[in-house]
């Protein structure tokens, strides 16, 4: 009886032989082609030298001579895959810059956008704003009255040219106009320091609105009063100080006064919102608007302009009540306004000044913050602090 196994490992009998079907490997370059068909018997053992395939492995080592090719660029076609691809669109121009997050674009700003600022933020926060002109309007409205009513040397020497008669001397006619001349001066001065002092202040006060205003953020009299607090006695040295230098400025040399308003105009904002010092203020609103004169004395001018329009608009019904125009019909008669007369005036100048001096504060506080992003790149800041993501530049 034949065995048919044999012992395992041994040669045995019928052990298969490599004439009867088993390929025998042949060396690399032995020049025997090798036989379709043979994969599949194939021997389980790889060759040696043979290692698998690891698609974490590094990438082959280039031989000699070879060159890399062109590195890949944003704007290159992608390769074709049979799909639609996306095209590759340049950023679009944004009319608002780095966004919008509050009442002005972060962007520098041009003239309408300034006007359109201070219109928005009236808008947005009319109860805060126009409660801050209204007090600031009252102020200046009582104490414009005090001096039409008390602080005129004769409220008299208005009718003693007239009363004077034709025997009157040559030194009494001069007199009572120089009196007269004397009394209209002294009350201008006054009523102009007092306008500039209380415009400054409300300007401060407008800069601690608009920082919060300009990121979207909530702002209440709580938050202005505990922002401008700190820094109260010097906003009121910047205020005094700006009044009186550009008002005597103006009255003695009109050129010279005109360039201190312009120069110093940014202060109040520079010291509420960068918390500097009285010097410190308007060295920064001398850089601020250095080189930028005529740009800033353009702007100032016309919220001047435009606020001094709506408040002759308004204070016009109380101007008809208070009888000057009667003056006017009849300038041969010189008459005295009564308390009455300067009551209703002071009327209008308040509801006037309520609107006019809250506007005429924000553009100021507005060419600050457009001076600051033209020089020294704060929408970028404002942008970050309001949480907005710039875009990125390709």
């Amino acid at each position: 009886m034949t065995d048919t196994g044999g012992a395992p490992g041994g040669e045995g009998a019928d052990a298969p032989t490599p004439s009867q079907g088993i390929p025998q490997a042949h060396a690399p370059g032995s020049g025997e082609p090798n036989r379709p068909g043979d994969h599949a018997a194939s021997p389980a053992t790889p060759p040696r030298g043979w290692q698998a395939p690891d698609a974490q492995a590094a990438p082959p080592t280039p031989p000699p001579g070879w060159q890399h090719g062109p590195a890949y660029r944003p704007d290159a076609l992608p390769p074709f895959t049979g799909q639609p691809q996306p095209q590759f669109q340049q950023p679009r121009w944004n009319p608002h810059g780095l966004g919008k997050p509050g009442v002005i674009a972060l962007r520098p700003l041009n003239i309408g956008d300034i006007l359109d600022g201070a219109i928005t933020a009236i808008r947005r926060h009319a109860l805060l704003v126009l409660g801050i002109g209204a007090v600031m309007a009252v102020i200046g409205a009582a104490i414009t009255f005090v001096l039409q009513k008390y602080l005129f040397a004769d409220l008299e020497s208005f009718t003693s040219t007239g009363d004077l008669g034709p025997a009157a001397t040559e030194a009494e006619l001069r007199d009572a106009l120089f009196g007269t001349f004397g009394d209209a001066v002294f009350v201008l001065i006054s009523q102009s320091l007092v306008s500039t002092f209380l415009l400054t202040v409300t300007t401060g006060l407008m800069a601690a609105v608009m920082g919060r205003a300009a990121l979207g953020r909530e702002v209440s009299f709580g938050i202005v009063w505990r922002e401008v607090q700190p820094r109260l006695l010097p906003l009121l040295g910047v205020a005094f100080g700006y009044a009186l230098l550009t008002t005597l400025g103006v009255m003695l040399c009109i050129f010279p006064g005109v360039v201190a308003w312009v120069f110093w105009a940014l202060a109040a904002p520079a010291l509420v919102l960068e918390r500097g010092t009285f010097r410190e203020a308007f060295a920064r609103s001398v850089k601020l608007v250095s080189g930028a004169f005529w740009r800033v004395l353009g702007v100032l001018l016309l919220a001047r302009i435009i606020g001094s329009f709506f408040e002759s608009i308004i204070q016009l019904p109380f101007t008809l009540g208070s009888g000057v125009f009667s003056q006017m019909l009849n300038p041969t008669k010189v008459t005295v306004p009564s308390t009455g007369d300067l009551l209703l005036a002071s009327a209008g100048q308040i509801i006037g000044g309520t609107i006019s001096i809250p506007f005429i504060a924000l553009v100021t506080v507005i060419v600050y913050l457009d001076q600051r992003m033209r020089r020294e790149g704060m929408d970028i800041e404002l942008a970050r602090a309001a949480g907005v993501q710039p875009p990125q530049a390709w």
